[in-house]
């Protein structure tokens, strides 16, 4: 059968989900959108506008799932005609037949009729189209509407830091939602985020770059957005004779007016109403896919989810009535600390309407409450549920709902899935967590200790639930599980429903029972709560023993060692890591272990923990004794069952939840993932295997036949510093095993394999203080690939002259698992690799691959590297045409050889002129290595207009000005001087967030005079238009704040004064914080420095901005010496490694080893290059000059400070004007001119002068003289300095196309004057 479907948004999209899902293949379906984009989540547009989300983050479904559904989509195509009769649909570009035909038409928005309404800078809010349009022009806003749409419009244009004015009929924001309270809290959220409303009023008219409101008030504008209100579109269906009346009318199976013809979404109604919510046009799309099956369905009856606010911040929830009526009761409750609100609207003993705002994590279970009519109860206000509806998820039209219990690693990884599956659009999903943390990283857990935040350790991204919908309800402790209800009941009572049961509740510390373990001083290691509490004890204490030498021991010793304590480990088996290690391996880990202080006590069983005088003591078996002042168990885990176990699930024997391959307990609406889970009779205490058992878990929730198989325990990792990995059958287990052993006595290397009984196949290993060819290892065994004739030569040392003996990865098969925790294979990443991602910070952000562990990050780049190869692409780095190098090898050669020129450079190692990559890159590369002026006439081609005029330049020519003010210190006489500059010269000014402030509007001939009233004020230049050193942000620190522990703000005036003028591949932030409340932000700078009561922390390579990214821990409780030194060689191996325009983050992202490598190149000097830049650096800091001190002392550069060279010519009349003299004009060089009363732009090339109109081509500014010279294959060109478009000299012609973009005029040179000519060259359009 033929089904066509006209629209393409959300409810179509889920009826073609729903339909083929329910009878695929039985429809040739055909959809047809009018939009070019896929099918996408319009409830996402604000995130899209606010810059929150990308236009593909909000893509609902790929190219892939409808080829895979037999789906035709038509997109871009408009539906002119319908012919009922003959069963015919005429779009743009074709005509069909259909047997079934959907309306999907949406709504489209009310505009109402307003002067001015159809100018170009006035918009609706409705497309993604016209939500790129906004985003395209800037200024300030004027959003028309204070409904939900009005309200989002507006807070997205503010998050872009953009001056909104929200103009609003009603007396309050979102009348029809909130009460007047309400409206207020909302409106003091929205003029916090920089919002400004105007109620009871509308737009009179709309001006060129104002608006007129009613009251006769003109309000600034730049763009105007219209959001007021939709109306279903139902102009094809009426004009196809199908009955309509406000909406396309349906019965309750969403059948129309004629046979075989039914409408779904905002386009109908029914019953007189309309529909402008998600849930109900989905609900609707899911009864017309069973009617189209051939389904008995139950007829569509309207739900209330309620409305939730997208707006970053702003937790907003209404739902059902908002307006009191006379004999309703309305209980509220206003929290002024929290500023939470919370409304509840009674009718007749019942809810009828609940407002939250602030807090709106109960708002699944008043939904509940409010579609089953259960007696109204006077605290649920304080979140106190005695009952819970049994009704829930089983009425036809509420979502079922999935409980998950636990809220870790596993349990987070999950939600993550079921998201990237959509089973958040199938199910309400609520989870609980025990801790007061949402998920974090335990895996890093003992960096904890070494500076990391509870925040950076965390593993949600951004607003993750707010944005799914997911409800996640914190500290709550689940006690029981009813089965044959279907509730979980929390320790204070309060019962939810659930339709499927996730158990995620993962494991528990094993403690063994000795006598006086539960002493104060006697801690388990497992949470974040645990680690707080061992630092406070450790504060006062000198000496930690830890009970358990496995993985989880050595990590917790790890953690006493860090906290300065005098560490110990106590181990009840003969050897370390007994489970993972062979006994040599583990003699060799002992060695490399008791040499960094730790002790280690093996073979010994604790009979007692007592007290003793200060302190206590452990008595073993062989009548020793050990005193300490703390013990730590980490004596490994045991699965989380307990809750499972009191509910009648099947348990294992020795514990666990028993699991089939699905991931199903013994109930099939249960199941168990993680830790606390039982297959085949084995319980998994790695991450990868539970990342796994969750993504079978959700596959089979979206009824995907996916199986658990069991998971490989191969393990790397870094204990104590030292490198151990253990693989396989380490201990050579199976029968007739053979091994191969290599030991490094003074390096402390051990290396083991274990192969089959004919030496063809690799069975197990362990490696010790060197794990490098781990993951070649590993993936000979998962991969089965044959080993060499010799095996040892796999873990012996190359000896010179021998081929490498790492496994080529072509040998992998496409199916093998590169990256464990998130199940990424070898065919994955050469899958990216071919849509696009062409280096390894791209690779990790869409495959995930090394983001978990990192331990297969170097396998990741091989792969990559190998798949680049195979599809031709020659990895190269070269900059430009006029470069075959790569930035870092233009470092070297500048370095190396002492070039202190362009010139020389191009001359010896390049061709051409250079143009608008290569030039300023090389203008950087000369600035760090040999720090000269940059305005010398060598250097002053090379420099973009910014470096060139030592400011920023705007959009309309103008130039602000950021003086520095060194950690954001300033004094009293500097801000009156700042004040008074800005006064008289009409500047805008603004505080940066950077802690400056930036002027704005200066002229380039007001530069100058501007600058030399302020360094007389004793202000240097900022740097704020230089790929450099901007600023050291900073708190107050211990000089000023009760909290702070370190002088910060000395420091960072300090780190500011030697960094200043510091060029770079990219710019460079830096903070200090005084303590660890974070006032500064230090971690999201490239350098962030965090004072300890110890010293400083240092972390590197975080960035805010489009992309941010934390920065990492680098090192701890540093004294300023230590610290002034790790910066300084940190930022020169950033300097000469870093590519073009690579921010530190991307930079230490795409570096082979990542972090740790670093540390090793920085701290432990593993190339030898370290007093080499310690050295460069102290060159760069010695030879600083404020650049516009030094501009301010020489008139021949402050002459290129000018609009125009000369006066404009009394008569225009004449057919050749004289202009200035060819030495006015800088060589390989542009400057401004008059010809005329038109401004134009002279450039000097080679011994040429050319002559172009002086405009930039799409905006006003006259700039286009202040642009860089290079060429294009030969052809000598200028690129435009705003926009960056390269220009033909000769002609005025766009390189690109040929078209031409600004007028050319002739010139000649006489005696040393330049000549132009009055009339303009003729231009031909053509291509270069």
């Amino acid at each position: 059968m033929r089904l066509v479907i006209i629209g393409n948004g959300m409810a179509a999209t889920r009826l073609i989900a729903s339909l083929t899902g329910r009878v695929p293949g039985r429809f040739a379906i055909t959809v047809i959108g009018d939009e070019p984009e896929q099918a996408y989540n319009r409830i996402q547009l604000s995130p899209v506008l606010s810059g929150e989300k990308q236009a593909e983050d909000i893509c609902l479904h790929d190219e892939d799932w409808y080829t895979a559904r037999g789906v035709t989509v038509l997109r871009g195509e408009t539906v002119l005609a319908v012919d009922v009769n003959a069963r015919k649909v005429r779009t743009s570009a074709r005509t069909l037949g259909w047997d079934a035909l959907v309306f999907a038409t949406g709504s489209t928005p009310v505009v109402p009729p307003i002067p001015g309404g159809d100018a170009p800078h006035v918009f609706t809010f409705r497309t993604l189209a016209e939500t790129r349009a906004i985003r395209n022009l800037s200024g300030p806003a004027v959003v028309l509407g204070g409904g939900v749409l009005g309200v989002e419009a507006a807070a997205a244009l503010a998050r872009n830091g953009d001056n909104v004015t929200l103009i609003h009929r009603g007396p309050w924001l979102m009348e029809q939602q909130l009460d007047q309270q309400a409206g207020l809290l909302l409106e003091e959220a929205l003029a916090a985020r920089g919002v400004s409303c105007e109620f009871a009023s509308g737009i009179a008219a709309i001006n060129g770059k104002s608006v007129t409101l009613l009251n006769g008030h003109s309000v600034t504008a730049a763009r105007v957005v219209l959001a007021t209100g939709v109306q279903p579109n139902v102009a094809l269906a009426k004009a196809s004779g199908i009955h309509c009346a406000r909406g396309i009318v349906v019965d309750h199976q969403m059948q129309t007016s004629v046979p075989d013809i039914y409408a779904i979404g905002e386009c109908c109604e029914i019953d007189g109403q309309t529909f402008g919510l998600v849930a109900p046009c989905l609900a609707q799309a899911d009864i017309l896919a069973a009617r189209l099956a051939g389904e008995i369905t139950a007829p569509f009856t309207r739900t209330d989810n309620g409305v939730r606010l997208k707006v970053t911040g702003v937790e907003l929830f209404s739902l059902g009535r908002a307006t009191a009526q006379a004999d309703d009761v309305v209980w509220s409750s206003w929290d002024p600390l929290t500023r939470h609100y919370r409304r509840l609207l009674i009718h007749q003993g019942t809810l009828a309407g609940v407002l939250l705002l602030g807090d709106c994590r109960s708002a699944a279970t008043f939904t509940d409450l409010l579609a089953t009519a259960a007696p109204a109860h006077a605290d649920w206000l304080f979140d106190r549920f005695t009952t819970q509806p049994q009704v829930a998820g089983q009425n036809a039209m509420t979502k079922p709902t999935l409980v998950v219990v636990g809220h870790g690693m596993v349990g987070h990884h999950f939600l993550e899935d079921c998201v990237n599956r959509n089973l958040h659009q199938q199910y309400q999903i609520i989870v609980f967590g025990e801790e007061r943390y949402a998920a974090y990283d335990r895996v890093h857990l003992s960096e904890y200790f070494g500076g990391r935040s509870a925040d950076s350790l965390s593993l949600v991204a951004g607003e993750f639930f707010a944005d799914n919908g997911i409800e996640l309800r914190l500290s709550q402790q689940i006690v029981a599980i009813d089965r044959d209800a279907h509730v979980v009941r929390t320790a204070s009572g309060h019962e939810t429903h659930w339709d499927k049961l996730v158990l995620a509740t993962g494991s528990y510390p094993f403690v063994p029972p000795v006598p006086g373990s539960d002493l104060p001083g006697c801690f388990v290691y497992r949470t974040l709560d645990d680690l707080d509490n061992i630092a406070a004890h450790a504060a006062g204490s000198r000496r930690g023993v830890v009970i358990g030498g496995g993985l989880l021991g050595l990590e917790a010793a790890n953690a006493l060692k860090q906290l300065g304590l005098e560490t110990h480990v106590v181990e009840f088996a003969p050897n370390l890591m007994a489970v993972q290690l062979d006994s040599d391996g583990a003699a060799m880990l002992r060695r490399k272990i008791e040499a960094l202080g730790v002790g280690v006590h093996t073979s010994k069983s604790t009979t007692e923990i007592a007290t003793a005088d200060d302190g206590l003591v452990l008595r073993f078996a062989d009548g020793e004794q050990l005193e300490t002042d703390m013990v730590v168990f980490s004596a490994g885990i045991r699965p989380q069952d307990a809750l499972a176990r009191s509910s009648g699930l099947a348990i294992g024997e020795r514990g666990g939840i028993c699991i089939d391959d699905g991931c199903r307990t013994s109930d099939p609406d249960v199941l168990a993932i993680g830790e606390c889970a039982l297959w085949e009779g084995k319980i998994f205490g790695l991450v990868a295997p539970g990342y796994q058992m969750a993504r079978v878990a959700a596959a089979v929730l979206a009824g995907e036949e996916k199986r658990f198989t069991g998971a490989d325990m191969s393990t790397k990792l870094k204990l104590l510093g030292v490198d151990v990995a253990s693989f396989g059958d380490a201990h050579g287990r199976t029968p007739g095993a053979l091994s191969y052993q290599w030991t490094h006595g003074p390096q402390q290397i051990y290396k083991k394999i274990v192969v089959s009984h004919d030496s063809k196949t690799l069975l197990g290993g362990v490696l010790v203080g060197d794990a490098s060819e781990y993951a070649t290892l590993v993936q000979m065994m998962l991969n089965g690939i044959s080993l060499p004739k010799e095996p040892e030569t796999l873990i012996l040392p190359a000896s010179s002259g021998c081929t490498p003996k790492a496994l080529g990865v072509a040998a992998l098969p496409e199916s093998a698992q590169i990256c464990s925790c998130h199940n990424v294979s070898k065919g994955d990443i050469c899958q990216a690799v071919s849509a696009g991602a062409t280096d390894i910070g791209a690779i990790k952000q869409c495959t995930k691959a090394a983001t978990g562990c990192g331990g297969c990050s170097a396998l990741v780049k091989q792969v990559m590297e190998f798949q680049l190869v195979e599809q031709g692409v020659e990895v190269k780095k070269d900059i430009c045409e006029h470069f075959p190098y790569s930035r870092q090898e233009i470092y070297h050669l500048v370095r190396v050889n002492h070039i202190r020129t362009f010139d020389q450079l191009i001359s010896r190692y390049g061709q051409g002129h250079g143009c608008e990559i290569c030039k300023p890159l090389v203008g950087s590369v000369l600035a760090s290595c040999w720090n000269e002026y940059l305005l010398k006439p060598a250097h002053l081609p090379l420099q973009d207009t910014n470096d060139r005029y030592f400011a920023n330049i705007q959009k309309d020519g103008t130039y602000s000005i950021v003086p520095r003010m060194p950690a954001g210190e300033v004094t009293a006489d500097g801000l009156i001087a700042i004040g008074q500059i800005a006064k008289r010269y009409s500047l805008y000014s603004k505080i940066t967030g950077g802690q400056r402030i930036d002027l704005f509007g200066a002229t380039l001939e007001q530069l100058p005079e501007i600058w030399q009233a302020l360094v007389e004020a004793g202000f240097e230049t900022g740097h704020a238009y230089g790929k450099s050193l901007r600023t050291v942000k900073s708190c107050v620190g211990s000089t000023w704040c009760r909290y702070g522990v370190q002088d910060s703000t000395g420091l960072a005036v300090k780190l500011e004064h030697r960094y200043k003028g510091l060029r770079a591949p990219h710019k460079i932030k830096m903070a200090v914080s005084g303590c660890t409340r974070e006032c500064a932000e230090a971690q999201s700078k490239d350098v962030g420095v965090i004072a300890t009561d110890k010293g400083w922390n240092l972390y590197l390579c975080g960035n805010g901005g489009m992309k941010p990214r934390h920065a990492d821990l680098f090192a701890s409780d540093l004294d300023d010496e230590t610290l002034i030194r790790t910066v300084d060689r940190f930022l020169m191996f950033y300097i000469r490694t870093a590519d073009r325009l690579q921010r530190t983050s991307t930079w230490m992202d795409n570096l082979e080893g990542g972090l740790d490598y670093l540390r090793e190149v920085i701290l432990n000097d593993s190339l030898g290059i370290a007093h080499e830049l310690e050295q460069e650096m102290a060159r760069v800091v010695e030879t600083y000059q404020c650049e516009w001190q030094t501009t301010l002392n020489d008139p021949d550069r402050l002459a290129l400070f000018r609009t125009a060279v000369n006066v404009p010519a009394a008569a225009e009349s004449k057919r050749w004007q004289e202009i200035c003299g060819i030495n006015d004009i800088p060589e390989q060089a542009g400057i401004g001119a008059r010809l005329g009363r038109k401004p134009i732009a002279l450039f000097r090339f080679g011994t040429s002068v050319y002559a172009l109109d002086d405009l930039e081509p799409g905006s006003s500014a006259n700039v286009l003289s202040r642009g860089i010279l290079g060429d294009a294959a030969g052809e000598p060109v200028v690129i435009s300095p705003l926009y960056k478009q390269r220009i033909r000299l000769r002609d005025g012609c766009q390189v690109e196309n040929g078209e031409p973009v600004v007028r050319a005029w002739p010139v000649k040179i006489e005696n040393g004057k330049v000549w132009v000519g009055s009339q303009e060259l003729v231009m031909r359009a053509e291509a270069s």
